[in-house]
């Protein structure tokens, strides 16, 4: 039951997902982080199957950070969001990833951007997004709630009421999620809503063995 979802305000991105690694009818961890930083000011939120999630965005990042490696200057966030759609289409034709993308940044020149890329390589700018099966109440409360220009104290709020619809309506909900931000001082961690915490492995010194 995973939920990505985001929206841009004024000068910023914000970005949430659920932490669940799920498999089958099992909950491995509570605590997967999703959203992957690219670079200091981009971070792209993916969902999917976790193998494919994790070799696809750590193989953008590397990538991404190749290119600002060879040639001195980063790549902007458009141009981002056009390599990974099109690295997502030529897989397509190979071995598919089963990972739908939502990649946000900020530039100096265009300020910020949120792109959609899902599974099939379907690129779009959008001002607001989601994946999964919380987008259904995410983008119904987002259509109802959501304006240009919001300030950060608004998008956090309406994120917190996409989080409290999708764990009250969904069957099985995720109980933990993760929220991100990226404005012109860069992209970072914002905060985490969690109602269930990972019980931390005993070391067998305290088991006495």
């Amino acid at each position: 039951m995973e939920c990505v979802f985001g929206l841009v305000g004024d000068g910023f991105v914000i970005v949430a997902s659920d932490t669940s690694a799920v498999n089958s009818i099992l909950v491995h961890k509570t605590n997967e982080d999703k959203i992957m930083k690219l670079d200091s000011h981009k971070f792209v939120a993916a969902s999917g199957e976790s193998g494919d999630r994790v070799q696809f965005t750590e193989y953008i990042q590397k990538n991404v950070a190749l290119y600002q490696f060879r040639n001195g200057i980063p790549l902007t966030t458009a141009a981002a969001a056009n390599f990974t759609r099109g690295e997502l289409a030529t897989a397509l034709r190979k071995n598919p990833y089963m990972v739908n993308i939502l990649l946000a940044g900020h530039d100096k020149e265009t300020g910020p951007s949120l792109y959609y890329i899902d599974y099939i390589a379907t690129l779009h700018k959008v001002d607001k997004g989601a994946f999964g099966y919380g987008s259904f109440f995410c983008l119904s409360l987002m259509d109802r709630h959501y304006h240009s220009g919001m300030s950060v104290e608004e998008a956090i709020e309406l994120v917190d009421k996409c989080i409290t619809e999708i764990q009250s309506r969904l069957v099985v909900a995720p109980p933990n999620f993760v929220i991100k931000i990226v404005d012109r001082d860069g992209a970072r961690e914002y905060a985490w809503r969690e109602s269930v915490k990972d019980t931390p492995i005993a070391q067998p010194e305290a088991l006495g063995v």
